[in-house]
């Protein structure tokens, strides 16, 4: 351990601008976040092109989600032998790759071939990168440094969805894809020059990292992840929809709003970050519980075109300030081997996405309204604060259990008290 403490000491002289390796980090997932959700912008000139329905298309959205939650656990456990730069660099392969075929496809199953390899790098990449970003930096600064890698992904919603769909609109969806491949590259450069090689640790296999499923903690964590961020796109799924029927925006205006959801994205994940390394079960306590309400509220101000706009950045940020926190308390829980925890976890933010869609879909389908997903974002976020509540409850338990048992007394027997 003081060998390891010692290595670390000496990455901060020989690395003493830490941050760029964050910035390396979130560059690649600035490339990850592009491709993951500027299909949905595209979706009718790549239908168009390859002459399928839209519905067909849209296979393209939901073979990658499950690329992801598949890809996570497999790549990571592959990468058990391999060091964590090596695996991110063999990661930023597979999704250039990925998004190569994507731009050169000559059918439309060629294209899903491609959206499947490029989200295999997905969610290993966020599971490794957040182990890396935390080992970067001192144990206080942990959830802010996991905040930054994820910057990226936050800054993709703002900036490359929007411009690589008008790229997309302008000269072509492949060119579209050919950029994001060559953001890839630019991912792949950065992590090769400025991410340190860190040790792997010791004693570390496959077995272990499976071991930390058995620590209900860790199972704990990812259900928040699973519903906490699946109350966000139980409403943010159906955004066009409820904002143009209900609140009277014109079709134009959606990729503003996403612009707005996106800028909340990005304050969220930072807010979250910070006083995730201050004071973590609050920070989620708070945003889960604020997230609820405003999803609830959103039921009413989407009725206001200044109110939507407002309520919808602040889903953004009290959706996305929930992510540091949780990642973190997955790394935490899973101490000593938390490398296949952490992208497992990276795959529930999108079991959440992908069963709150579903979820939101039937109250739509059962004649609800366009409003009605948020009522079942609520219920989400609420369940997950309530998971939260009792995660913190357990942990105190077992921390006095502890305490009595160090003491030497036994458990469930009281020490007398003498007068």
């Amino acid at each position: 351990m003081n060998e390891r403490k010692a290595l670390l000491q000496s990455f901060g002289k020989v690395y003493p601008f830490m941050p760029l390796a964050l910035l390396a980090l979130a560059i690649g997932a600035f490339g990850i976040g592009t491709t993951e959700f500027v299909i949905m912008g595209l979706l009718p000139e790549v239908a168009g092109d390859f002459g399928v329905s839209i519905p067909t298309a849209g296979l393209l959205v939901t073979g990658y989600a499950l690329g992801v939650v598949i890809g996570a656990p497999l790549m990571t456990a592959l990468g058990t032998k391999v060091p964590r730069k090596r695996m991110l660099m063999l990661l930023m392969g597979f999704f250039i790759a990925g998004n190569l075929l994507s731009a050169v496809a000559p059918v439309f199953a060629i294209m899903l071939v491609g959206r499947v390899i490029a989200s295999l790098a997905h969610g290993a990449f966020f599971g490794i990168g957040s182990v890396v970003a935390a080992e970067l930096v001192a144990p206080d600064k942990k959830a802010g440094a996991i905040a930054m890698m994820f910057t990226g992904l936050t800054v993709a919603n703002v900036v490359g969805v929007p411009l690589g769909t008008f790229i997309g609109q302008s000269v072509g969806w492949r060119v579209t894809f050919a950029v994001v491949a060559g953001l890839g590259v630019l991912g792949l450069i950065g992590i090769a020059k400025l991410v340190p090689e860190l040790p792997r640790p010791e004693g570390v296999h496959l077995r272990h990292e499976l071991a930390a499923f058995k620590n209900a903690q860790v199972l704990l964590a990812m259900a928040m992840t699973v519903l906490g961020f699946g109350g966000v796109f139980a409403a943010i799924t159906y955004i066009a929809p409820m904002m143009t029927h209900i609140a009277g925006f014109a079709d134009g205006s959606v990729t503003w709003l996403l612009v707005l959801f996106g800028l909340g994205m990005v304050g969220g994940n930072l807010v979250g970050g910070k006083f995730a390394d201050r004071a973590l079960m609050p920070m989620l306590y708070v945003s889960l519980g604020a997230l609820a309400v405003v999803l609830a509220l959103f039921t009413l101000t989407a009725h206001n075109k200044i109110a939507a706009a407002v309520t919808i950045a602040l889903i953004g940020a009290l959706g996305f300030a929930t992510v540091p926190p949780l990642q973190k308390r997955v790394l935490d829980q899973a101490h000593g081997a938390p490398t296949l925890a952490s992208a497992v976890n990276i795959g529930a933010f999108n079991l959440g996405n992908a069963l709150s869609a579903w979820l939101g879909g039937l109250v739509i389908a059962a004649g609800l309204g366009y409003t009605s997903p948020n009522w079942v974002g609520a219920a989400l976020a609420a369940a997950a604060l309530v998971l939260a509540v009792l995660s913190a409850a357990l942990e105190r338990r077992d921390r006095a259990h502890g305490a009595v048992v160090a003491s030497g007394t036994p458990a469930g027997q009281r020490t007398p008290v003498h007068h």
